[in-house]
């Protein structure tokens, strides 16, 4: 399982599950220790300024211990309503061309696979991230605008 973290600039931490295991509260508060790193690295004054994130309510997002984690550094939690893919730009905009582009692809080793997946990231055009970010801010309004109803059919 890949996990990506990523804003209007682009890919801050790509974090992979090795194979077999599963990812619980613990897990991803290191994953989430890791993401504080990579901010720190790529994205100075981000922390500074404040961390907007948005993550569903998976078990591990919403577990007490997550959220002490996220409540001790201040980060903030944009809402994510329960089965909503038209709200998450993961969903609607990074995956989607992300399963295209490796369709059909076969991979000799796991580490071949993660390979592809960073090149495909550092590949992509400067203005792709921008219009992923940019366009949540529509569709949350169109959202608005149909009383809550999904934005795609």
């Amino acid at each position: 399982m890949a996990t990506v973290f990523w804003d209007a600039k682009g890919v801050i931490l790509l974090d992979i599950l090795p194979q077999g295991q599963c990812i619980n509260a613990a897990r991803y508060c290191s994953t989430l220790d890791r993401l504080k790193e990579a901010i720190r690295r790529k994205r100075p004054g981000l922390l500074r300024r404040g961390v907007v994130l948005q993550h569903d309510n998976a078990t591990p997002h919403s577990a007490n211990l997550t959220q002490q984690w996220l409540q001790r550094y201040g980060w903030e939690i944009l809402p994510h309503p329960a089965h909503s893919p038209d709200l998450a730009p993961s969903d609607f905009h990074l995956f989607g061309p992300l399963k295209r582009h490796l369709g059909g692809m076969a991979f000799e080793t796991e580490d071949d696979l993660i390979s592809e997946l960073r090149n495909w990231f550092d590949n992509l055009d400067v203005d792709f991230f921008g219009v992923g970010i940019n366009s949540l801010l529509l569709r949350w309004q169109k959202c608005i605008d149909l009383h809550r109803d999904y934005v795609e059919k």
